[in-house]
């Protein structure tokens, strides 16, 4: 393959994507054979996988290849990350099984390309950036939450459960309808699990770099046959969905109407926010592993045509996904081709082996996905969290229990805002007022505790206060008692805003209190070591000229005395 001309390794503006990135700066014969190993590697996780995660969700096995197939290949060709793998994941499960429940399959595929348009408008309007300020807590919080609901949506599956009517996606409802259904276990499916689960861990201990998900599911497939003729017959793709398609069907838009897309708006929502959330973790964890940096906005506009794409081909959510991204990188991906050819490699497998897929025992896809959800659990920060902090803990239990027993878009709505709250707190917390005696006396200012009376002596011509941290709404009630603590009025009163990085309207209007009590005294307000950002916040209020005396530093603001005298 013919190397092309490089522009450099920065070549490319905030909405190019990688691909476009990678070509531009050369794209040789030995990073194709890199990307495709690394991208066959991807498709024999994948492949499993995307049925597991469609299956899980209350849908059907080819749904989740069609993601992966779709959606992955325009999030690779697309994206803003060199790694990136987009498909089905398992984030969404609790979410898709909800709306599926609520407004049925078409609504999931409405809500979904509604999703898109939104996933797209936030990349395009540079709104990524913001989805960092998700505390780590939130994530944490809900990514647990979401492993304990799938996990127990496998149990079903994992013990060969036969369910009266279809299974609840709420978790106390389905947990009773597994207990009423305990009767009906089948020890074949058990054993099919536990043979799966072994092998996966076995393979990942020994063989790491083997596809231990396609080997486990190929391995359960012939002993699920071996039982079936033992006369214990266990629940496959073939018995319940009765087998997936050997093709893509013809793409088709969803019944769009006015009511529907107003009753569609928070799962939409929901889906944007949680797979913006999702893919932008996947390229940071890509970044971390490869060294290289992702592109956030023009990923997610990658991310909203992927899940355009999909719902027009009948798919499901699509996002980045972490542990194939993680796989992509440490088999050696070069370029976002290496995510190309795995969805390709996925069409190619679907077309020729879809028959064999009726054999796939549905306990194997469940012990699959229970091991994803033990990995995706990361139970030592869970901890960490719990022991470092009281607030962190707070919010962290807040989310968890939230997403298993209520909503995750709920659950994360307020992490968010508790996690705001706690900020607040924390930023009020540091907010210090220091007052120094006359600038004539040259003594050194004195830091003085929240609350103690201050009295300004009868000979004293200047007095020296300084406030340090943001002044926002938080702490402009603490700072403003300590300003009307301030006894006998000087001549001249020296504010130094030099340590404020920031202020809002709430900060202005304690100043506004202060000076209007010093003006009354006609006292000299002088500002002194005002930033940029404060300044044009406080000219906005109208404080200015001559109201007060703005200055460079404390150490300047003698020369308006010796104008004066």
């Amino acid at each position: 393959m013919m190397s092309m001309a490089s522009t450099g390794p920065s070549s490319g503006g905030v909405f190019t994507p990688k691909l476009i990135s990678a070509l531009r700066e050369g794209y040789t014969a030995q990073m194709f054979r890199r990307d495709l190993v690394a991208g066959i590697t991807v498709a024999m996780v994948a492949l499993p996988l995307s049925m597991a995660i469609a299956t899980a969700s209350g849908t059907t096995p080819d749904r989740g290849l069609i993601t992966a197939i779709v959606g992955g290949f325009l999030v690779s060709a697309l994206g803003g990350s060199r790694f990136q793998i987009g498909g089905p994941a398992g984030a969404f499960i609790v979410l898709v099984a909800s709306i599926i429940e609520r407004q049925g399959l078409d609504g999931l595929i409405m809500a979904t390309t509604m999703a898109g348009v939104l996933l797209i408008a936030i990349g395009a309007l540079r709104l990524g950036t913001y989805i960092k300020y998700i505390p780590h807590p939130v994530i944490v919080g809900f990514t647990a939450g979401i492993a304990v609901v799938i996990a127990a949506s496998q149990i079903v599956d994992l013990l060969g459960l036969t369910l009266p009517s279809r299974e609840p996606a709420a978790l106390l409802p389905k947990l009773a309808a597994i207990s009423a259904a305990l009767p009906t276990i089948n020890p074949g499916a058990i054993f099919i699990a536990a043979l799966a689960m072994s092998i996966i861990l076995i393979l990942r201990k020994l063989k790491p770099h083997w596809p231990g998900f396609l080997i486990a599911i190929l391995v359960a497939s012939f002993a699920a046959i071996a039982l079936g003729k033992m006369g214990y017959s266990v629940a496959t793709i073939g018995t319940r969905f009765g087998g997936i398609p050997d093709g893509l069907p013809a793409p088709q838009l969803p019944a769009f109407s006015f009511a529907k897309m107003v009753a569609l708006i928070p799962d939409a929502l929901a889906i944007a926010i949680l797979g913006g959330i999702e893919s932008l973790l996947s390229a940071v964890v890509a970044d971390g592993l490869s060294g290289r940096r992702h592109r956030s906005n023009c990923e997610l506009v990658a991310q909203g045509v992927g899940n355009i794409g999909s719902a027009l081909f009948g798919g499901i959510c699509v996002t980045g996904t972490i542990a194939r991204t993680a796989t992509n990188v440490k088999s050696g991906a070069a370029t976002p081709v290496s995510g190309m050819i795995h969805s390709v490699v996925l069409l190619l497998l679907m077309l020729v082996a879809a028959p064999l897929a009726s054999y796939i025992p549905l306990a194997s896809l469940g012990a699959i996905l229970a091991i994803v959800c033990w990995g995706m659990a990361d139970r030592a920060e869970f901890i960490g969290i719990l022991k470092r902090s009281r607030g962190e803990a707070v919010i962290l239990l807040s989310v968890f229990f939230l997403t298993i027993f209520r909503d995750l878009t709920e659950a994360i709505a307020v992490g968010v805002v508790l996690g705001a709250v706690f900020f607040m707190h924390r930023m009020a917390e540091v907010v210090a007022v220091e007052t120094g005696t006359s600038l004539i006396e040259k003594d050194a200012p004195d830091t003085l505790e929240r609350g103690a009376d201050f009295a300004t002596p009868a000979d004293r011509e200047t007095l020296v206060y300084k406030i340090s941290g943001p002044f926002f709404f938080g702490a402009a009630s603490e700072v403003g008692a300590v300003l009307d603590r301030i006894g006998d009025m000087p001549k001249r009163f020296v504010l130094d805003l030099s340590a404020v990085p920031f202020i809002d309207s709430s900060g202005v209007q304690t100043l506004e209190s202060t000076m209007k009590r010093m003006r009354q005294h006609n006292t000299e307000i002088i500002l002194a070591g005002v930033r940029p950002a404060v300044m044009r916040v406080l000219q906005s209020h109208g404080i200015a000229d001559p109201r007060v005396v703005f200055v460079a530093s404390v150490a300047d603001s003698e020369a308006p005395r010796h104008s004066r005298s």
